[in-house]
């Protein structure tokens, strides 16, 4: 099954209103290569601005509380992101698994919550470099998959985005083969879990260290759907070529 293309970035904690023109020019190369789905996951205090920066480009959040309210200081509901414009979220980024002691459970809570409240979900899934050296790299990232599923997801509002924690900002990019080897695993692990018709819709998209210099490499391995971005995402420079790179492939 031919599926459409995904590129999204997370400015993680980056972000002023004097960036609000990366955004704009973003969004005016998405409109220029509309085989492809783009979006932005911001910080929360530019989602707002950030929608209104750029109508009709979808902009999410980094992280979403399961709860619609209550005493979660510093936490962001559903809600909250819709009301801001955001259409997206992101569960499961290892950075807030490892910092916030968020586990399994937790993000297939979070999960459900946005989709049932209407929102995109890319749920981040990956292993650390001890893992992927002692040869488990598949095993744990599939089990990791599979307990962060929310229960009877909606295929086309789910995206799984691997990232392999030892390339997350660090230069360094899975081969080819490495990449295949996951994301085929991945695709076998979301055909249990929800049956092969259901887990065919699902995007899968790579992420760590994504540029434009590698991206039409990462893009030819099957089962790799697009990208989830950092760092490359912050200007308009570096991520339009990802874009770009995307819809070619999707010729």
């Amino acid at each position: 099954m031919a599926r459409r293309m995904l590129v999204a970035g997370n400015w993680k904690m980056h972000g002023l209103g004097a960036d609000l023109g990366e955004v704009t020019m973003i969004s005016m190369a998405a409109e220029k290569n509309r085989r492809v789905d783009t979006a932005l996951c911001m910080p929360a205090t530019l989602l707002h601005r950030a929608a209104a920066a750029a109508p009709g480009f979808d902009i999410g959040g980094q992280d979403v509380h399961p709860e619609k309210g209550g005493a979660h200081t510093g936490e962001i509901s559903v809600d909250m992101i819709k009301d801001a414009g955001g259409a997206l979220t992101i569960v499961g980024h290892s950075e807030r698994r490892e910092a916030c002691g968020q586990s399994d459970g937790d993000i297939a809570a979070r999960a459900a919550a946005a989709l049932s409240g209407g929102l995109h979900v890319i749920l981040c899934v990956g292993e650390s470099l001890d893992v992927r050296e002692a040869g488990n790299a598949v095993e744990r990232v599939t089990s990791q998959l599979k307990a962060s599923l929310p229960a009877d997801p909606d295929p086309n509002r789910l995206a799984i985005a691997y990232e392999p924690i030892w390339a997350i900002g660090t230069g360094k990019v899975a081969g080819p083969e490495e990449i295949g080897e996951m994301h085929s695993a991945l695709r076998g692990a979301l055909s249990e879990s929800l049956g092969a018709e259901c887990a065919d819709k699902v995007r899968i998209l790579y992420g760590g260290s994504v540029n434009g210099d590698n991206a039409e490499t990462i893009f030819a391995v099957d089962n790799v759907d697009g990208a989830l971005v950092g760092g490359a995402s912050l200007s308009a420079a570096k991520f339009v070529p990802i874009i770009e790179a995307a819809s070619a492939r999707s010729v």
